[in-house]
């Protein structure tokens, strides 16, 4: 079903372990930064945040690859935990997205609105994901 997740080079067994997280860090990392100049920065910070949520949208595609090719290998349980993940990162990501076009179109406080809201519940779906990648091991490479 998802052989092309598996077959891509983000999901390598080079590292020992799944790119999902690394790369979880990078997208959450923007966002969460974008979200920080919005509350914080004031009018000065506007552009840069505005870069910093482009950049985390650019980099989500390529996790939710990586997270693609870990939930195919995943069974039963593991399976739904990582589905309710999913939706929750999905959610997350389309909020930050309206959040870019808010942006884009000089409507500042309903991006910081949305980029608050997206942070809330990535929140909720990066608690499941470090549950399925800490405690059950899902993110290990059997070498």
């Amino acid at each position: 079903m998802l052989e092309w997740a598996r077959r891509s080079p983000l999901h390598s067994d080079v590292l020992g372990h799944s790119l999902h997280p690394v790369l979880t860090d990078l997208t959450l990392g923007f966002w969460t930064s974008a979200t920080l100049l919005d509350v914080l920065g004031g009018c000065a910070s506007r552009r840069a945040a505005t870069l910093l949520t482009s950049a985390g949208v650019a980099v989500a595609v390529p996790t939710a690859v990586a997270g693609a090719a870990d939930w195919a290998e995943m069974t039963d349980g593991e399976r739904r935990v990582g589905a309710v993940h999913a939706l929750g990162t999905d959610i997350a990501t389309f909020l930050v997205m309206g959040s870019l076009v808010a942006r884009l179109r000089g409507r500042y406080a309903a991006a910081t609105r949305l980029g608050l809201g997206a942070d809330l519940v990535m929140m909720g779906a990066g608690f499941l994901g470090g549950h399925l990648a800490l405690n059950q091991g899902t993110a290990r490479r059997d070498q």
